[in-house]
């Protein structure tokens, strides 16, 4: 196998988790035969040091890496993005890339590619906190800030931090196979392999936390087992409350109704089992609280737009667009 040079770019000021996340998942790739040749660069070759502290010696200047040679390229974020992208003598390297097979940013990294103008006519990702920023000053791109991940041709972006575990388990998927990316995930003892169209605002994100036991207890028997019976009156029981008091407490505290909460984390259940299992939908849809495969179709055109058949076959790894 010819190796894949995939290099990894830092600046003062990166974001630590934005480099060693994904760069140990190429490492284990490695061990498993990917052929990676995993290198971490910056302007100058030395001390680089992160935006908590952590001083990671970059091994090359840039000049030292032909952009010819670079199969894979990964762009840390970070507070520091906001001086690294008016590097001129970065942003030009990073341009040069262009033609490499695969460009990828994670995070706050996607800045450095709308100033090396990569980003036109591309639908790119972003951690949601700096998603309007990055779709005012780049226009040219659709900025969507919801997914995981996107790969739009040879351009990869992701949201922030974590995320990029998830990005460089779908590089890796692209080059090795589904199977040995879950055995990567298993050995670095990922809880979950996220698809990239999961949604940033995973559903204990996507609201305010509970501030109260009572309400603990009623979104922790939601998201415990999503297909269970999550009536108002079952909710009211686990927390020990009335369902008139439930649904008062649990709307001040969370913002939304408990029977929005509920089909919220079992559309989420139910992503995560179409895009990552072989289950037909009737079976994703009694195992997530749908009831019949007709429930969950209409739920589905009417949260996400399409049919769970359609979701499945538009969103798996292997379905996303090609290289242009």
């Amino acid at each position: 196998m010819d190796t894949r040079r995939v290099v990894f770019v830092i600046f003062e000021g990166f974001q630590a988790l934005d480099l060693l996340g994904p760069y140990e998942v190429f490492e284990q790739a490695r061990r498993h035969g990917g052929g990676y040749r995993c290198e971490i660069a910056a302007r100058r070759p030395g001390p680089v040091r992160s935006s908590g502290g952590v001083v990671i010696d970059a091994e090359r200047g840039l000049a030292a890496v032909p952009t010819a040679e670079v199969d894979t390229l990964v762009l840390a974020g970070g507070e520091g993005v906001d001086e690294a992208r008016h590097d001129a003598e970065l942003t030009a390297w990073i341009a040069a890339c262009a033609d490499s097979r695969r460009v990828a940013s994670v995070c706050s990294g996607v800045f450095l590619l709308g100033a090396a103008g990569l980003l036109a006519g591309r639908r790119v990702t972003t951690h949601w906190g700096r998603a309007d920023q990055l779709a005012r000053e780049h226009p040219e791109a659709t900025v969507d800030r919801d997914p995981v991940h996107i790969r739009d041709g040879s351009v990869w972006t992701s949201a922030g931090v974590t995320a990029g575990m998830d990005l460089a388990l779908a590089l890796v998927e692209d080059d090795m196979g589904r199977d040995t990316a879950h055995a990567i995930a298993r050995e670095l003892v990922l809880f979950l392999r996220r698809p990239g169209t999961q949604s940033q605002f995973s559903v204990p994100l996507w609201s305010a936390q509970p501030a109260t036991e009572p309400i603990r207890a009623a979104v922790a028997a939601v998201h415990t087992d999503p297909g269970a019976r999550h009536t108002a009156e079952e909710l009211a029981r686990r927390a020990g409350l009335s369902p008139r008091h439930l649904q008062r407490r649990f709307t001040a505290e969370l913002g939304v109704p408990p029977g929005e909460y509920v089909e919220t984390a079992r559309v989420e259940a139910a992503k995560r089992a179409l895009v990552a299992g072989e289950e037909p939908v009737a079976t994703v849809a009694r195992r997530c609280g749908f009831g019949t495969a007709e429930t969950l179709r209409r739920t589905f055109h009417r949260r996400v737009g399409v049919s769970p058949s359609d979701y499945r076959d538009r969103f798996r790894t292997s379905g996303e667009r090609a290289a242009r």
